[in-house]
Formats: C-alpha cells, structure tokens, sequence
C-alpha cells in the first residue's frame, strides 16, 4: 500500500525555537570565550573567531555548544552562526535551541539562513540606525515547514554545500596569513629613512566628531563610518548618506582619492584608502590623513600602517581598556620607513599582485554560498514554504 504524505504544517517561531535568556557578568562566566556580532560571518554558520572574556564588561547572554547565536541587531547583514563551543556572546545576539519535536537541530539554522526566514526578519526589525529585532514578534511569526524526514534530507545537502564553503573559507584565512607574513618580511626589512605621518601630509585630522543622525537621508552623499574601513579596503555594505547641506558645512571631513582613513575607536588602528571613485563622500569620526603624495604613496603608508610591524608600533599609542582608542595627534607622530617613490610603488604593487588571489578565493567561496542558497531556496519552495 503506498505511503500516504503527511500534509505540510504551519508553525509559530516559538513552536520551533526557544529564546535562551541566561545572562552573566563576564567577570562570574565560567567561560573563557565571547562572542560579538564582528565575529561573526555573514551567512556562514561556522564561529571561527572570538575574543576573550575578560576583554569585555556588562551583562552578556551564556550559550551552549549547539546553540544558535543570530544577530537580532541589522538583520539584513545575515550574521547566523551554530557554536561549537560554551561562551558568552553580545546581547545584540539573540541564543536560540531547537523545539526538536517540531523542527531537526541540524535543518533549523539552514532554513534560518534562507531568504524565507531573512526577508521576515528585515520586515519585523523596529529602529532607524540600527533595525533590531523583537524575539515577541519573532515568536508569533508562522512558517511552514516540511516533514522531518524532508527535513533531514535536505539538512545532508545542504551540510555537504556548507563544507565546501567552510573549505574556500578556510583556504582564504591560510591564504591571508601567507600574505601577511610576506609583507611582513618586506615591511620589516625595509632600509629607509623614518619618517613621522605628519610630516608627510597636508594634514591628519578628524571626521565629523558628534551625532550626525539628523542629517541622515535616503539618497544623498555618502558617509563613511569605522565600520566602513577594514585592512582591505572600503566595506560598503552598510553605507549611509548625509544631506547636501550637511556636507557642505563640513567640508574639513571631505574626502579625495588617495586619503587615509584610520579607525580611531573599537578595531582601532585599521586604515584604507580612499578610491578616486569615492572622492566627494565624507567621513564620521575616523582619523582622516591627507597625504602630500610628492612625498608618499598612500597604498605603501596603508599596507605599513596594516602590517603586523605597523600595527606593533599603532598598539603602542593606544589609550582605553575596554575599547582601544587611538588620538589624531598620536597617529601623527608615528614614524614609518619612507625609502623612494618608487620604492613605495614597487611595494605597494605587492599588496595589488596577492589582492588578486585573495579575490579569486572570495569569488569562488561567494559561488558557493549563492549555490547553497540556491539549494536551500528551492528546497524549501518545493515543500511550499513562504511567507
């Protein structure tokens, strides 16, 4: 007699999912590991880094291994990761276990990924600045979902899509250090005059310190803030803009290309330059450090001021114990190698040469995370879930 299909069913977020709520001071944690949304890789399930617990203060959220940490604060950024390990982790994470009678532990973060459940989450995020989610309009949100069964077999192809993602991800942190260490090697072998940043440019000062969220609009000149400027270059997945007239009144913030921006506070230190394509935008509370570049090669400053002999000598200048924090006028006397122009050029092409492979890699690996979703869509779309 054939098998009669179970019919599909529609399930509340809280018949899938409890929210775990244990919180803890850092301090009285038996852990040693945390957890923040920056540790976290966009739509990549795997933790594979953390800070320390005694690096951070106020009440923080325990987890188990097993458990789910999904970034409730800017959704759209995709932060869903399974820990395979107890920690504590930021509060604007939300520490989510399986109801297993409902939904498989190893199928609910795979369908958390999906733009099925994305797209909701965006639509229920509540603030302007930084959208955040409500775990009470989570829970009453519905979703169907396939039998568990279906559940599981989906669950097995999707992990095999996952570990070929895990592996380019892995290959490209190898490939990253490689090039790290041999720009080390070269940075630190440098026979060259010292020379101070201040002294090598017009002038090293601030972005636009103060709120500027008044002056936020929908289309307008673009703002670049600490979370915009990373080693590699410019992020600009999280850009906002400010009004013409906004821009107009601060125009010591008014970026070129070719000027360097460094982080001043959190991930202190990190600096990028400005594109030409960027020139015209404008910066929030980021040391801004216009270069003569009759003198220096931005991309040879950048690459010093990022290698690990660069950031030994940043550390030194920086003030704070929870948050890192490094002053303009600091930023200004530190002294780097200066050999010639050309000199710089040639070094800085070797920074452009191992971009190059370092992209490839990334192009590969978001290949394979469009595969999966892909997967995971229609997977899901032939068990008639939806909105």
């Amino acid at each position: 007699m054939p098998e009669t299909s179970m019919p599909l069913r529609r399930f509340r977020f809280d018949q899938m999912a409890i929210q775990v709520k244990d919180k803890v001071d850092p301090a009285e944690a038996e852990v040693d590991r945390y957890v923040g949304l920056e540790h976290i890789d966009p739509e990549s399930l795997k933790i594979r880094r953390w800070g320390e617990t005694s690096e951070v203060e106020s009440s923080k959220i325990l987890f188990k291994s097993g458990d789910i940490i999904f970034g409730k604060r800017r959704a759209y950024q995709r932060k869903l990761a399974v820990a395979d390990f107890d920690g504590i982790c930021s509060a604007h994470a939300m520490v989510l276990r399986p109801k297993t009678e409902v939904v498989l532990e190893e199928f609910l973060p795979f369908f958390m990924q999906s733009d099925v459940f994305m797209d909701r989450a965006v639509k229920i995020s509540v603030g302007g600045l930084s959208p955040t989610i409500n775990w009470g309009d989570l829970a009453k949100e519905e979703f169907t979902l396939p039998s568990l069964e279906e559940q599981r077999r989906i669950a097995e192809v999707l992990r095999c899509a996952e570990s070929a993602a895990q592996a380019l991800a892995v290959l490209h942190d190898a490939q990253r250090r490689s090039v790290e260490a041999v720009l080390h090697e070269v940075v630190g072998s440098l026979e060259a005059p010292l020379c101070a940043v201040g002294d090598i440019a017009h002038r090293v000062t601030n972005g636009f310190v103060g709120s500027a969220v008044k002056h936020y609009v929908e289309e307008g000149v673009p703002y670049l803030r600490s979370l915009n400027v990373r080693r590699s270059g410019l992020d600009l997945a999280d850009l906002v803009y400010i009004s013409e007239s906004f821009h107009e009144k601060t125009r010591k913030s008014q970026l070129r290309g070719g000027d360097l921006l460094t982080v001043q506070s959190g991930h202190a230190g990190e600096t990028a330059v400005v594109p030409d394509d960027c020139a015209g935008w404008n910066c929030h509370a980021l040391i801004l450090t216009k270069l003569n570049q009759n003198l220096a090669v931005p991309d040879y400053v950048a690459l010093y001021l990022n290698s690990i002999v660069g950031q030994r000598v940043l550390a030194s200048y920086y003030v704070g114990s929870t948050v890192l924090h490094l002053n303009t006028s600091d930023l200004a006397r530190i002294q780097i190698p200066l050999p010639s122009l050309q000199k710089q050029t040639e070094i800085a092409g070797y920074r452009s040469a191992f971009r190059d492979s370092l992209e490839a890699i990334e192009s590969r690996l978001i290949a394979a995370r469009s595969v999966q979703r892909e997967l995971l869509s229609n997977s899901l779309a032939s068990n008639g879930d939806g909105p």
